[in-house]
């Protein structure tokens, strides 16, 4: 019962953050081309939803985290709680982290247009037309030295072992020539489950690998690219 009153509480708190505050900062940044000021208040909110909902951080192998240079951080998924999360993470390292995500999440309305002006880049899966391109658009921003986060599986995995990885993440990392950085995160599952409302008050912990360069790669060792860093993330959750 507590956890779902906190829940309740969180999900009033960040609804009311993104409807008061997003219109007028997201006019902000437009004018002014503030897109920083964007990920300040994003911030913001995912600080704010993590407090109420009780959620806490622990990350490991922060020496991985590549500073100074783009790199594409490959996640496994099991919860919605996973992208604020990273995101939180890695911000005080790639204030302007940037984001492969699928096009179903272009449904909410102010967020994507905030996401729209961060550089995050949407992909339509099973639409080839649509998806390469906008990997093409994502590796360039990877050479302009603009980090990723991706989460390969596509989808959330119900059990919590991982699903078979799609390559559009690694076709990029690859034209962009950017190491790829596997990540575990556990305790997200238990934190909200797929197709529970209730966030319960846990701690999650991120695991950052050793990255997996690519400087030499072609497209022909996507495969082999993406069993590599597969394997990377199994091992991270196994250590775990």
């Amino acid at each position: 019962m507590i956890a779902a009153f906190r829940s309740i509480l969180t999900y009033i708190a960040v609804s009311l953050y993104v409807l008061l505050l997003g219109p007028p900062f997201l006019l902000i940044a437009i004018l002014f081309r503030q897109v920083p000021l964007l990920y300040q208040v994003g911030r913001g909110g995912v600080r704010l939803g993590l407090l109420l909902s009780g959620v806490k951080l622990r990350i490991e192998g922060r020496e991985n985290i590549q500073r100074g240079r783009a790199a594409v951080y490959a996640v496994n998924h099991t919860s919605n709680v996973e992208p604020p999360i990273l995101f939180e993470a890695l911000h005080p390292i790639f204030p302007r982290l940037r984001v492969l995500y699928k096009a179903e999440l272009r449904k909410l309305p102010i967020l994507v247009r905030a996401w729209d002006l961060a550089g995050f880049v949407p992909l339509e899966r099973g639409n080839p037309e649509q998806s390469l391109p906008a990997i093409d658009r994502a590796a360039e921003a990877l050479r302009e030295g603009n980090s990723f986060l991706i989460f390969p599986e596509g989808t959330r995995s119900r059990s919590g072992a991982l699903l078979p990885f799609k390559k559009g993440g690694f076709i990029m990392a690859i034209k962009g020539q950017a190491p790829i950085v596997p990540v575990a995160i556990l305790g997200a599952r238990e934190a909200m489950r797929k197709g529970s409302l209730v966030i319960q008050p846990v701690t999650v912990r991120v695991r950052f690998g050793t990255p997996v360069e690519t400087v030499g790669l072609t497209l022909a060792g996507r495969d082999e690219l993406s069993a590599t860093v597969r394997g990377k993330v199994e091992g991270l959750l196994a250590e775990a």
